[in-house]
């Protein structure tokens, strides 16, 4: 088993080859296992994806659960994985080193820290304060010899700020204050994504999103890493909701077929550990 130093070295290098690393989200201990066993060489959390497992809203849990979750996961297999901590749960900078500090004594390899206030009336952090924010969480995440993966995210185009030279300048000032990854959700044209790409010096997660360029496209323009976010998890939850319709509607079972697909998946991820 490798040290949690070394898959968070693992996990960086991952982001320099020649292609772009693959990394889906689990939402519990038993999809983790599926996937890490299916041949992902990283994973990462997600927070809406958990939140749903709680019965809520993204948004709705706290740092301690979020923490606990993402050191549940990390226990569970051997691949390094990365938390989404929204933003840190804290506008302080000072707040935002704390959880980074918890998600180093999590195990994990990784992490993120994103710039949304959570607030209805002014929903991202003045830039200023936001790169304080990822200053005080590269200098939690990178000290002694555990060089824990920073993601910084821009979270501009999912709050209806589809202003992309102010999603560039965000992602400039984040890799200034340390930020070894940067991300920018809600980014789906390749004219965008190869903009961010050629005005960043860091490697770029790009979300899978409607209309959003293939795997094999994201290569092409040079993204380092892509990511599922919650969407595994509303695709699980559909799958629930559509054979729940069938036996409600005309009782009839075809959705057995499909949970013997998915119980023979999971037997043999879970028989593997």
């Amino acid at each position: 088993m490798p040290t949690q130093a070394q898959k968070a070295q693992a996990f960086l290098s991952a982001h320099h080859g020649s292609v772009p690393l693959v990394m889906p989200n689990p939402f519990d201990v038993g999809s983790a296992r599926l996937l890490a066993s299916l041949g992902f060489s990283a994973l990462a959390t997600t927070s809406g994806g958990f939140a749903a497992t709680l019965g809520r809203l993204d948004g709705s849990v706290g740092r301690e659960e979020s923490v606990a979750h993402a050191a549940e996961i990390a226990a569970a297999v051997e691949v390094p994985v990365s938390a989404d901590f929204e933003n840190c749960f804290g506008e302080d900078p000072a707040q935002v080193a704390i959880t980074i500090e918890l998600g180093r004594r999590a195990g994990l390899a990784g992490c993120s820290v994103e710039d949304a206030s959570g607030e209805r009336a002014a929903p991202i952090f003045d830039i200023g304060l936001a790169k304080e924010r990822v200053a005080a969480a590269a200098e939690a995440a990178h000290r002694g010899e555990l060089h824990l993966v920073l993601t910084a995210r821009a979270e501009n185009h999912l709050h209806g700020v589809d202003d992309l030279a102010d999603t560039i300048a965000r992602l400039q000032a984040y890799q200034e204050a340390g930020a070894d990854v940067l991300y920018a959700p809600g980014l789906a044209s390749h004219e965008d994504i190869g903009r961010v790409v050629a005005s960043v010096d860091r490697p770029l997660n790009v979300l899978t999103w409607p209309g959003a360029p293939s795997v094999a496209e994201l290569a092409e323009l040079g993204v380092a890493r892509v990511s599922v976010g919650s969407l595994f998890a509303w695709a699980a939850y559909n799958g629930v909701f559509e054979a729940a319709q069938e036996l409600l509607g005309p009782g009839s079972y075809g959705f057995i077929e499909r949970a013997a697909a998915g119980a023979a998946a999971a037997r043999s991820a879970f028989e593997a550990r």
